[in-house]
């Protein structure tokens, strides 16, 4: 008798599925089942599908996918819906799967059961099962969230270890890996230390559930401990001073590659439902997926970090006289590296060289050129070259890289790099700063008072641009408590800013802070980035738009302080020192803006007015009438309200000025008239070769001093001041 007989005699069917096709083949009895005619037929599967529940069909697509996985029995059961939407009868269905190459074939039974009546135990058990599945289902939502945002195999573990499941929870959980050909433990959750070290040094060989599920890449399910000393009676004393009562062990794959094994144990008897098995089976496709992707973070991390150290120098701590402070942030995403550095590199002559730049792009080849550029700026501060010099070398250098590129294409054809640079020479004992830029963002400096200025300074193109490019140096002077600050322009623009307003955010940081260094570094890198957290939104939700590097460089007060010792006589709370070359007029424009930003909380704006009208005067006749440059010097002095502002405007002229009578009509000759209009007291001071002209401004009116009354106005002498139009 023909095997379809004898399962008709008994009211069963049965079906075949074939997965490369696609097609399900049914006899008669199968066929009845299903509503349709008591003949054999084959039908595609969404045919078969309509014959079923939608909910019953999605429940038994996960209980064959289970079954194919593990190689077990698929069992479930199944409402037979007629063609009006009624359901017919309640069928078992029983499937096992049988591999042809890359395919498999599903044969199974199906078996009509009686539909449970209301109040019998099978209506309960219906009831609390559909209740189960949902449960699972919001279990498995959450443990899905909770294991993507572990970042760390650490958190991977932990997050593992607090999972709940629905029904049935394991108080015992390992993870195994492989070492070349031995297992090797990851992690654990319910054993003390040292329980781990039978199993540290396994073979893969070994008949362990662990071994052999990494071995096949199919789980095994130990509903009882007969079950294992069955099965493994080698291992089996391993596992049984532990006192469990059954066990799951289920492969990590990942790519279709095992790539270890997780162990599931429990104190109570576990039935190892398709239900239970279908939970367990997706929690470990979850685990294994964060498992890699935290090692894959992981190694971007430790590369990273192993890049960055390499590149990035240690600031030195002990610069007589002076505190430094430095800072690198990285952009987000990738392997967090870029253009941007900073260093800090002694000097034959006893100097320091503080050095910040930018090379263009956030990608590997912009970490490379940074490197190199770094080592060639290293090697030509250390043959003694003066800061322009040194990037004039330094932007030969790059242009070269850009004109060998590596693949032998040309540099307008490959990807040619420039580079933004700020070279600092640094003379510790007087504070003296010779600086040459080259497209670099200028430096600011917080005075004393706290108040903080932009400095402008002279400069070039960036590095790599023009081979030929020169890089002039201007001299600042930093002066005992004040503190310079260089950054890159990730920290200016980051967050929709322009340079204005983003060194505006960053004055209002610098100026309102009142801790040390480090947590100033800190504090301007905050204002910037905003909380780390990702659970943040807002305007300053991990912002990590550009790389950031910084540099603080502060020059301590005598006896280590921000402020005089004691005894010594108070030095001006804020001073600024200018040059105007004969060559470049269009700098006045700067010293009145340096002024302005001097006396940014001046009581008096008319003040303010008058002391930028005669400075810009005071510099444009010397660039007129004299053949030297101008220095300009700016004290303001005293506790706010009571302040004194003192402008020297110094050249190398002997001749000193006189008053004019200028016409109605005259364009020059008011510079006097305007000095004694405007100014509290003013003079004119022979200086060997040169002179000084200078005048002063009392925030609270006139008081008197060393430079006031009798004493001031102009000194005798041939020359005059001009009353000319600023120059720019």
């Amino acid at each position: 008798m023909r095997t379809e007989d004898v399962l008709a005699s008994i009211a069963t069917g049965l079906w075949r599925w074939d997965s490369a096709s696609g097609e399900v083949t049914l006899d008669a009895e199968a066929a009845r089942l299903l509503g349709l005619p008591a003949v054999p037929v084959t039908l595609t599967e969404s045919a078969v599908r309509s014959r079923f529940h939608p909910v019953d069909w999605v429940e038994i697509q996960g209980v064959i996918n289970l079954a194919v996985a593990e190689g077990t029995l698929a069992e479930a059961r199944l409402r037979i819906m007629s063609d009006d939407g009624k359901v017919l009868r309640i069928v078992r269905s029983r499937s096992r799967q049988y591999l042809r190459g890359d395919d498999y074939e599903l044969t199974g039974t199906l078996q009509e059961v009686p539909e449970p009546q209301p109040g019998t135990a099978a209506a309960v058990h219906s009831r609390v099962t559909g209740d189960w599945r949902r449960s699972r289902e919001a279990f498995l939502l959450d443990a899905g969230r909770a294991l993507a945002e572990a970042r760390s195999t650490s958190e991977v573990l932990r997050v593992a270890a607090t999972l709940s499941m629905p029904g049935f929870s394991p108080d015992g959980l390992a993870v195994f890996g492989v070492e070349g050909d031995r297992l090797k433990i990851i992690g654990y959750h319910g054993y003390q230390d040292g329980d781990e070290g039978p199993f540290l040094h396994m073979s893969l060989d070994t008949e362990y559930p662990a071994a052999e599920v990494i071995r096949n890449g199919r789980a095994i399910y130990l509903p009882s401990p007969e079950d294992y000393q069955s099965r493994f009676p080698s291992t089996w004393p391993l596992a049984a001073r532990f006192h469990r009562k059954s066990w799951a062990f289920l492969p990590l794959i990942v790519g279709g590659r095992t790539m270890g094994a997780w162990m599931a144990a429990f104190s109570y008897p576990v039935a190892f439902t398709p239900d239970e098995r279908s939970v367990l089976t997706t929690v470990a496709r979850m685990l294994a997926q964060a498992l890699s992707r935290a090692s894959v973070q992981e190694s971007e991390r430790e590369l990273t970090t192993g890049l960055q150290r390499s590149m990035m120098p240690t600031v030195q701590p002990d610069i007589p006289g002076m505190t430094v402070a430095a800072r690198y942030v990285p952009t987000g995403g990738g392997l967090q590296v870029g253009g941007d550095w900073y260093d800090m590199i002694p000097l034959p002559s006893g100097r320091i060289a503080l050095v910040i730049g930018d090379v263009q792009g956030h990608d590997v080849r912009a970490a490379g050129l940074m490197g190199q550029l770094r080592i060639a700026l290293r090697a030509y501060a250390a043959e003694g070259h003066h800061p322009d010099a040194v990037l004039s070398r330094a932007s030969r250098f790059l242009a070269g890289l850009a004109e060998q590129w590596p693949d032998g294409e040309s540099a307008s054809a490959g990807d040619p790099r420039f580079a933004t640079c700020l070279y600092i020479e640094v003379d510790p004992e007087t504070g003296t700063l010779d600086i040459a830029r080259a497209g670099h963002p200028d430096i600011a400096t917080r005075m004393s008072d706290g108040t903080m200025l932009l400095r402008p300074t002279a400069g070039g193109l960036p590095l790599g641009i023009d081979p030929d490019s020169d890089y002039p140096t201007t001299r600042l002077a930093l002066e005992p408590g004040e503190l310079m600050m260089v950054c890159t322009d990730g920290l200016i623009e980051t967050g929709g800013h322009d340079l204005e307003t983003g060194w505006q955010r960053l004055r209002e940081t610098v100026e309102k802070h009142s801790g040390d260094m480090e947590s100033l570094a800190d504090a301007l890198v905050q204002a910037v980035h905003g909380p780390t957290s990702h659970h943040m939104t807002g305007p300053l939700a991990d912002r990590r738009e550009d790389d950031i590097a910084l540099l603080l460089l502060r020059r301590n007060a005598p006896g280590g302080g921000c402020h005089p010792a004691e005894g010594e006589a108070p030095r001006p709370i804020r001073r600024t020192v200018l040059s105007v070359p004969q060559a470049a007029p269009e700098q006045v424009a700067l010293v009145r803006q340096q002024l302005r930003e001097l006396l940014h909380d001046w009581a008096d704006d008319e003040q303010i007015d008058a002391a930028v009208l005669m400075i810009s005067e005071m510099a444009s006749n010397v660039l007129l009438h004299t053949d030297g440059d101008a220095l300009i010097i700016a004290e303001l002095v005293g506790a706010r309200g009571a302040r004194r502002l003192r402008v020297d405007v110094a050249d190398a002229s002997d001749e000193l000025p006189h008053r004019r009578s200028p016409g109605e009509m005259a364009s020059s000759g008011r510079g006097l008239v305007l000095m004694e209009m405007l100014a509290e007291a003013w003079g004119v001071d022979p200086r060997g070769e040169g002179k000084c002209i200078w005048f002063e401004l009392y925030e609270s009116g006139p008081v008197s001093g060393p430079d006031s009354g009798p004493g001031s106005g102009p000194g005798p002498g041939g020359g005059e001041l001009e009353g000319e139009e600023p120059a720019a």
